[in-house]
């Protein structure tokens, strides 16, 4: 029986030559933003092997929107260059699509990498900078009181996902994924843990997603028709009274309105009360979910390891697309060792080839068998 996860799927003009995408994955590496050769070495090793789409990590689109002085960021021509290079570069030998994810970390701003323990700096640290956010509430204890953002803030940052998206444009890039989630600004103003606004960006559901649409508009309108757009959102913030299941239906709805062409469904990262029920697939419910009630195209992500369990969420209709991130770092070969599994054809690079299991015992190309 032939695989459902190398089914090729389309998004608008682009087609995808399976479902299985490399989800966007913070590296830290970034200088004042701009990518570096790690960036290229790392996604360049995913291009060549076979998925069929490849994310760029969260990138802020202003320098106050990044999570960490070493994350990336795409708000000045030096990014943009060093951007266009690596996807030329990943174009030119790899087989895969290549998307950005834009993102604002509001609130979650100015921390350190995780590997010096991922703190949040002071305002005056000199690595630090003064944080954003829909209301002056502080992601936790010892974190920056945020500056709740007015009129002119708000401004401001949907221009900058709009700036940020004409680079994608010069860029190159295939897909777009905004970043709704994980606690970083346009969740911020989604759940009602972060966003205790009065106005009309707070309160009701209607109002607490009027920011994050009014992003999305902005952005599909300065973003080719042809090409997609879709949203990573958490699915569920893992707080009592927090955002819920029943409230991502209704903003995927509300996207699907805005002819939104997928969700990419996470989960968390909001609240350091969070209690999260973590394990194998944990989250390709909640894709299954908002797929069933609104017909959008969704992407399962989450401790997605195995071939056979990504084939089996694909082949029952949980979701449209899987995303791997660490099984991914831990194997840049998963895609080729699952079509091996599953048999199924994956796209090798040509210097690569011989690598394939049945090319295994042939002779080594340039070294002929001695004739007997």
């Amino acid at each position: 029986m032939a695989s459902h996860l190398f089914l090729p799927i389309e998004l608008r003009s682009v087609e995808l030559s399976n479902r299985v995408i490399v989800a966007p994955m913070c590296q830290y590496s970034a200088v004042e933003g701009t990518p570096t050769d790690w960036h290229l070495m790392h996604l360049g090793q995913f291009a060549v092997a076979g998925p069929g789409l490849v994310f760029v990590e969260a990138t802020g689109v202003e320098a106050a929107g990044r999570i960490t002085p070493g994350c990336t960021g795409l708000w000045n021509d030096e990014q943009e260059a060093k951007f266009k290079d690596i996807t030329e570069f990943c174009r030119g030998y790899g087989n895969a699509k290549i998307g950005m994810q834009l993102a604002h970390a509001g609130r979650k701003a100015s921390c350190d990498v995780p590997w010096n323990g991922g703190a949040q700096f002071a305002p005056d640290h000199e690595q630090g900078w003064p944080v954003v956010g829909p209301t002056d509430i502080a992601y936790a204890d010892g974190w920056q009181t945020p500056e709740a953002l007015d009129d002119e803030g708000l401004a401001r940052i949907k221009q900058a996902f709009v700036d940020a998206t004409k680079r994608c444009v010069r860029i190159g890039y295939d897909v777009i994924e905004l970043h709704m989630a994980h606690g970083y600004l346009l969740q911020q103003f989604l759940s009602p843990i972060s966003n205790q606004r009065t106005d009309s960006y707070g309160g009701s559901l209607e109002n607490r997603m009027r920011f994050p649409l009014d992003v999305f508009d902005a952005v599909r309108a300065a973003w080719p028709d042809e090409l997609p757009l879709g949203v990573r959102i958490s699915s569920i913030d893992w707080v009592e009274g927090g955002w819920s299941l029943e409230d991502s239906i209704t903003f995927a709805e509300a996207l699907k309105a805005k002819d939104c062409d997928f969700i990419d469904c996470s989960s968390g990262g909001n609240s350091p009360l969070q209690d999260i029920d973590a394990g194998p697939g944990y989250q390709t419910g909640f894709a299954a979910d908002i797929r069933r009630e609104t017909g959008v195209k969704t992407m399962a992500v989450g401790q997605i390891t195995q071939a056979r369990q990504a084939e089996a969420i694909i082949r029952s209709g949980q979701a449209d697309m899987v995303a791997l991130a660490r099984g991914f770092l831990y194997d840049p070969h998963w895609v080729w060792h699952a079509a091996d599994e599953l048999r199924a054809q994956a796209a090798f690079a040509p210097q690569y080839a011989r690598s394939h299991p049945s090319m295994q015992g042939l002779p080594i190309p340039g070294n002929p068998p001695t004739p007997k």
